[in-house]
């Protein structure tokens, strides 16, 4: 094992600690939900409590809640789901802006945090509530189907989603397909319990080149 330390954020499935680790990296998980497998490298509590409460050379934020901040959610801050109120719906909001703020200005080297596309109104509050200067655009949006190497491999779906970068490159496309053959499994998925889980999976062969590219810029360090 290698000394730099890489802490993966928002995530149960191990999924991208596990791609770090593989290559030597003393990686860990952290969420407020237990590991979806047992685990001793998974940290069960807040993001931000576990950034204070180590030194870490690369933050990866996997699945940072963002039903109130993504594009596909705005249409709940003026007509809230049966049960919420607006004003729950905007409590909702300034938490999860309030979050990613706190994540986009943590004290770490090399960060990336993934978020779906976003809407005006999480902008403007992320942006009132950073420390630091917040840009408006992700640094890319990538697709796991770029990431996939047969038509059949789970990889091989369709969920656009952005990564906002500090101090590391944006991901070189590893996979060999292009839209026309990605499913819509993500998208399509009907509603049920679960269905937040399907929609914050993370895919291998996205973060094994995130293991890949961005070990290779710590190693250089």
């Amino acid at each position: 094992m290698n000394e730099f330390k890489v802490l993966i954020g928002c995530e149960t499935s191990g999924t991208v600690r596990d791609a770090f680790a593989r290559l030597g990296f003393d990686a860990w998980s952290c969420d407020i939900l237990p590991s979806d497998q047992p685990s001793n490298r998974h940290i069960q509590d807040d993001i931000r409590y576990v950034l204070k409460a180590d030194k870490w050379d690369l933050c990866m934020v996997a699945h940072p809640p963002c039903t109130r901040l993504c594009n596909s959610g705005v249409r709940w801050l003026s007509k809230p789901p049966e049960g919420k109120t607006v004003q729950d719906m905007e409590a909702e909001l300034v938490e999860g802006a309030s979050l990613f703020a706190d994540l986009w200005n943590a004290d770490v080297p090399r960060l990336a945090v993934e978020n779906p596309i976003m809407h005006k109104h999480a902008k403007k509050y992320i942006k009132q509530f950073s420390a630091s200067p917040f840009p408006e655009k992700a640094t890319q949006y990538v697709q796991p189907y770029e990431f996939a190497q047969s038509v059949d491999s789970e990889d091989n779906v369709s969920k656009r989603t952005g990564l906002w970068l500090k101090n590391l490159p944006p991901l070189v496309k590893t996979g060999t397909l292009t839209k026309e053959t990605a499913r819509q499994d993500i998208h399509l998925a009907p509603p049920s319990p679960d269905r937040w889980k399907l929609r914050s999976k993370f895919h291998v062969g996205l973060a094994d080149a995130m293991a890949k590219q961005w070990g290779e810029v710590l190693l250089k360090d």
